[in-house]
C-alpha cells in the first residue's frame, strides 16, 4: 500500500485548517501541525518551547539578514554554536517530515512543507486561500473579535506566513506556480475543496480512490 502526503498552505480565515482536518478525518491519518515539533524536539534533544517560540514568532531581525541555508536541510551536532539557531531548528523538522513521509501517510499544515518535501512524488501540495472579506466574516463568526480586529489579524498572520515562507525557502508563499493545487475555498466550498485534494491524491500518486483510506 503506497502512502501519500498532502501539504497545506492556508490564508487565515480560509477554513484551510478545517479542510486539513476533515481530510485527515476521512482518511484516518494524522495531522501533523504542533505535533511536528512535538517530534522534533524528540529527536535533537532541544525543548520544544524553543521550536514553538521559532514557529510563532520568526526574529525580526533576522529577517534583516541573509538567510544562513549554508547547512540547509543537514542538522547540525550540539557542539556547533548554532545547534539552537532558528534554521537548524527549522532543519529538524524537514528532517521529521521526511522521514514520516517515507513511512506514513498524512497531511501537514504549513511548515514550508511544499518546499520541503517538492522532491517526492507522493506528495501533494495545496494552497488555500479566500478573498480578503470572507476571511474576515469567518474569524468574526468563530471569535468574539470585531471586523476591525478580524483584519488586523488576518493581515498580521499571513504576513508572518508570508515572511516564514520566503525566509526559509527563498520562495513567495502565495505563487501558484509552487502549489500542484491552489484553491478557493469560497468559490468552492470546504467539502468540495476536500474532494477535489483527495481526487489529485489519486491522479498524482496513482491509489485507487476506495484504498486512500488508511486502515
Amino acid at each position: 500500500m503506497k502512502n501519500f502526503v498532502i501539504t497545506i498552505a492556508r490564508g487565515f480565515g480560509s477554513g484551510g485548517k478545517q479542510i486539513g482536518l476533515q481530510i485527515a478525518g476521512d482518511l484516518n491519518i494524522r495531522l501533523m501541525d504542533k505535533e511536528l515539533l512535538k517530534l522534533a524536539s524528540i529527536e535533537s534533544g532541544i525543548s520544544e518551547e524553543l521550536f514553538a517560540l521559532a514557529d510563532e514568532k520568526l526574529n525580526r531581525r533576522l529577517l534583516m539578514q541573509i538567510p544562513d541555508r549554508d547547512h540547509y536541510g543537514n542538522v547540525l551536532t550540539p557542539e556547533n554554536s548554532k545547534f539552537v539557531s532558528d534554521m537548524n531548528l527549522f532543519n529538524y523538522q524537514v528532517k521529521i517530515l521526511r522521514m514520516l513521509a517515507q513511512t506514513e501517510s498524512f497531511v501537514v499544515m504549513g511548515k514550508a512543507a511544499n518546499f520541503v518535501l517538492r522532491d517526492l512524488p507522493n506528495v501533494v501540495s495545496v494552497s488555500v486561500q479566500a478573498p480578503f472579506a470572507y476571511c474576515v466574516k469567518a474569524i468574526m463568526e468563530r471569535s468574539a473579535m470585531t471586523e476591525g480586529e478580524a483584519a488586523r489579524a488576518i493581515r498580521r498572520t499571513d504576513r508572518y506566513r508570508s515572511e516564514y515562507h520566503k525566509y526559509y525557502t527563498g520562495e513567495s508563499w502565495k505563487d501558484s506556480a509552487f502549489y500542484d493545487l491552489s484553491l478557493n475555498s469560497e468559490r468552492l466550498g470546504r467539502d468540495t475543496c476536500v474532494e477535489v485534494i483527495k481526487r489529485c491524491v489519486v491522479s498524482k500518486v496513482g491509489i485507487p480512490y476506495g484504498e486512500l483510506r488508511r486502515p
